[in-house]
């Protein structure tokens, strides 16, 4: 009977040492979320500081893009994006989800904005987004 007890807590010790987080709770803790500026437009904030270096610098002009054209990129670009999250490819780089609607008028430069995270992702640590345009992937 001892031997039985002890048996049975030894088979539980995995149990109490898995992981108390679950997984799914924190992918969508992790999540880029729109959010409107005082202005009551749409906008994106993104922390890396050599994101705005690039937009300055790198990045072409906002005057050479259409919004329709943005709005299709990034619907593709955001599907992969998530996809990548989802699967835990590029953990590394990419550490959040992004919540997009593409039904939502967001405005041209808003879409500009998250365009470029793309376009910056790629610049900066050499991830080719299959939606990306060519003359936007920028090769290192």
């Amino acid at each position: 009977m001892k031997n039985l007890i002890l048996l049975l807590l030894f088979a539980c010790i995995p149990f109490s040492c898995s992981s108390q987080t679950d997984p799914k709770k924190a992918q969508e803790k992790s999540e880029i979320k729109p959010s409107k500026n005082d202005d009551g437009e749409w906008d994106i904030d993104v922390l890396d500081t050599q994101y705005d270096y690039f937009l300055n610098a790198v990045a072409k002009p906002m005057s050479q893009y259409s919004e329709s054209y943005l709005k299709t990129k990034n619907t593709l670009l955001v599907s992969e994006w998530n996809s990548y999250f989802s699967s835990g490819r590029h953990r590394n780089i990419i550490e959040s989800s992004i919540s997009y609607d593409p039904k939502e008028n967001y405005g041209l430069k808003f879409e500009y904005k998250l365009y470029q995270v793309f376009a910056y992702v790629n610049w900066k640590y050499g991830l080719r987004m299959n939606g990306l345009s060519g003359s936007d992937a920028i090769r290192q």
